[in-house]
């Protein structure tokens, strides 16, 4: 049980660039300020990676815009970027409102795009904020999701420049169309429960002693959780049940993030303080 529990949470398994965005969203407080590249360095090292991977981890988040070098003396420190900043806060707001409630949506939207190979970079951004946003893919280019994302869409397709190349349309499935079965096809629903039952069981009972340890599985726990908004589109439950097992780790979430946090917040400013 415990491997199979293991070869589910392997695609979690995170790249030093997506740890570096989660410890900095996790533990680097009003997200402003200034953060030392050694200790940045030394965290990711607690996970497994060389100084080498970390500085070109950190050196790549330079160059895609989501993270700032500036200099105090000898020390050379990070900033987050505007980009990332909002980022982190959409990515915040998926993640602390999933689930919060059953969803009776009865506004479905609909996105279709036919963005230029040219313009690959900003088709790849679209797609992975896509599915962020709840939407699972239909066909090539056509994008379906429960939920009225008019405002998001709007902004998102300003953000990355490509409006002209997308439409998008707002209605509710048909009372004559099995809708639910549909869904199924549009997302892995038998995945997504196994993958919140693979969360359960990984994380359900696990106690820390220490400042240290308490990062490391805070930092591990919402690096995982923070998949499930790509992967559960929060269906309607009059369409499609919950997840069996959704609520249960909501609930873990929410009660280990909180109850973790002085402890790991305690050894993120020791390691990163110069």
């Amino acid at each position: 049980m415990l491997e199979h529990v293991n070869d589910l949470l392997r695609g979690f398994e995170p790249a030093p660039q997506d740890l570096v965005l989660t410890l900095l969203g996790a533990h680097h407080g009003p997200r402003d300020g200034a953060v030392w590249s050694g200790g940045l360095v030394r965290l990711l090292g607690e996970f497994g990676f060389t100084e080498g991977a970390a500085r070109v981890a950190l050196n790549r988040l330079v160059a895609r815009d989501l993270l700032a070098r500036s200099r105090d003396g000898r020390h050379v420190h990070y900033v987050l970027t505007p980009r990332i900043r909002a980022v982190l806060a959409e990515g915040d707001r998926r993640i602390f409102t999933l689930g919060e409630k059953p969803r009776r949506e009865i506004t479905w939207t609909v996105l279709w795009h036919s963005i230029p190979d040219e313009r690959r970079p900003a088709r790849t951004r679209l797609v992975n904020r896509l599915r962020f946003l709840g939407f699972g893919s239909v066909q090539d280019g056509t994008w379906l999701a429960p939920h009225d994302r008019e405002q998001e869409l709007a902004a998102l397709l300003k953000e990355l420049d490509v409006a002209e190349f997308a439409g998008v349309m707002l209605g509710r499935p048909a009372a004559a169309v099995d809708f639910g079965a549909f869904a199924a096809r549009v997302w892995d629903l038998g995945e997504l429960a196994e993958r919140y039952r693979a969360f359960v069981e990984h994380f359900r009972g696990r106690e820390v002693t220490g400042d240290r340890a308490a990062l490391l599985l805070r930092t591990r726990l919402v690096h995982t959780f923070r998949e499930f908004p790509s992967l559960d589109p929060e269906l309607p439950e009059d369409l499609v049940p919950a997840p069996p097992c959704r609520a249960e780790a909501l609930r873990l979430f929410h009660f280990l993030y909180p109850a973790l946090a002085e402890a790991a917040q305690r050894h993120f400013d020791k390691v990163t303080r110069p």
